[in-house]
C-alpha cells in the first residue's frame, strides 16, 4: 500500500485545498503550502504561478488538483513538474473533477480525444492517477498511458441523503441508474429512475412515468449538474406527482449558465467538495483516502 513506511505528503491546488486538507488529515499525513502568486494580483497577463512551501525530496506526494476551469490544468501541470523538480519519489495525481474528461472518442477526423490528451500530460510527472464521476465512458481509463480508478462518490452522497432523511432516490435518467442504486445502498431507501429525452444541449423531456412520491422526500442523483435543465425539468415533474420535498445532489456541481435559476424548482442542492461552490456540502476526502490506502 501506498503508506509503506516512506514519508507520504499531501499538496493542493488552488482548485482543490479544503479536499486537500480533508484527504491529509483522513491520512493523518503531512501538508505542504503552496504559494500561487509571486505577488499580489499575479502575473499581469494572469499567468499560472506555483511554489512549494515545504520539502518533499524523497516524499511520496498525493496531488490533489480539479483540472477546472481552464487555468488549473496548467497550474496542475506546473505543481507536478515543480513536485518531481524537488525530489519526489513518485506522484499520486488526485483529480476529483476531471475537466475535458467528456470526449473519449473521436467523432469527426481531426478532432483530439480530450479525454486522452489531458492524462498523457498527467502521466509525464504522475505515477498513478485517481479520479471520479469522469463523464467519458470509465472505459477511457483503461487506455490512459498511467495506471488509473476511478473512485466512487456515491458512498458520500448516500450519507448527505440518509441524514437528510429522503424517502426515496431518484436517476434523471436510465444512465444515472448506477449512481441512485449505489447511494439509496448507504441511504437505505428505494431507488428508480425518470425516463428523459434530450432535445439539444440545453433542452430535456421528461416522459410521463408513476412513481410512489406523493407526500415524500425525494433526492435525485446525478454525477454532474451543468445548466441544472434536466435536475430542473425532474423536480417539476416530482412535485406535479405530488412530492412533498426535492433535494437534488451531484458528485461535480458546475453549475454554469442559468443553473442558479433552473434550481430554484429544487427544495435543496448539494454537491461535494470536487468542485468548490456555496452548494458544496458533501466531502469525498474519505473516499478518496480509503482508495488511496489500497494503492500498491
Amino acid at each position: 500500500m501506498l503508506l509503506r513506511g516512506d514519508a507520504v505528503k499531501v499538496v493542493g491546488g488552488s482548485a482543490s485545498v479544503p479536499l486537500a486538507k480533508g484527504i491529509a488529515r483522513e491520512l493523518s499525513l503531512g501538508y505542504v503550502d503552496v504559494a500561487f502568486e509571486r505577488h499580489p494580483g499575479g502575473f499581469p497577463d494572469s499567468e499560472q504561478y506555483v511554489r512549494l512551501l515545504g520539502s518533499v525530496a524523497g516524499d511520496q506526494v498525493v496531488l490533489v488538483q480539479t483540472t477546472h476551469p481552464d487555468p488549473m490544468i496548467v497550474e496542475f501541470l506546473l505543481l507536478a513538474d515543480a513536485i518531481r523538480d524537488a525530489g519526489a519519489r513518485r506522484i499520486t495525481a488526485v483529480v476529483p473533477y476531471f475537466g475535458y474528461g467528456r470526449q473519449d472518442k473521436r467523432f469527426l477526423d481531426g478532432e483530439a480525444i480530450s479525454a486522452k490528451t489531458i492524462a498523457k500530460h498527467i502521466a509525464v510527472d504522475c505515477d498513478e492517477l485517481l479520479t471520479m464521476a469522469i463523464p467519458a465512458d470509465p472505459e477511457i481509463l483503461k487506455i490512459f498511458p498511467l495506471p488509473t480508478r476511478e473512485v466512487s462518490g456515491m458512498p458520500a452522497i448516500g450519507r448527505y441523503l440518509k441524514s437528510a432523511k429522503v424517502d426515496i432516490l431518484l436517476a434523471p435518467d436510465e444512465g444515472a441508474l448506477r449512481l441512485a442504486k449505489e447511494a439509496s445502498a448507504v441511504a437505505g431507501v428505494p431507488f428508480d429512475f425518470l425516463v428523459k429525452e434530450r432535445i439539444d444541449s440545453y433542452t430535456v423531456k421528461i416522459e410521463p412515468k408513476a412513481l410512489a412520491v406523493k407526500g415524500k422526500s425525494v433526492g435525485i442523483v446525478d454525477d454532474v449538474i451543468s445548466t441544472g435543465g434536466t435536475i430542473a425539468t425532474a423536480a417539476k415533474e416530482l412535485k406535479a406527482q405530488g412530492a412533498r420535498r426535492v433535494i437534488a445532489a451531484c458528485v461535480h456541481g458546475l453549475f454554469v449558465g442559468n443553473a442558479e435559476a433552473n434550481l430554484k424548482a429544487c427544495d435543496d442542492v448539494i454537491a461535494t467538495d470536487t468542485i468548490q461552490s456555496r452548494h458544496t456540502k458533501v466531502s469525498v476526502a474519505p473516499e478518496f483516502a480509503a482508495a488511496i490506502r489500497t494503492l500498491g
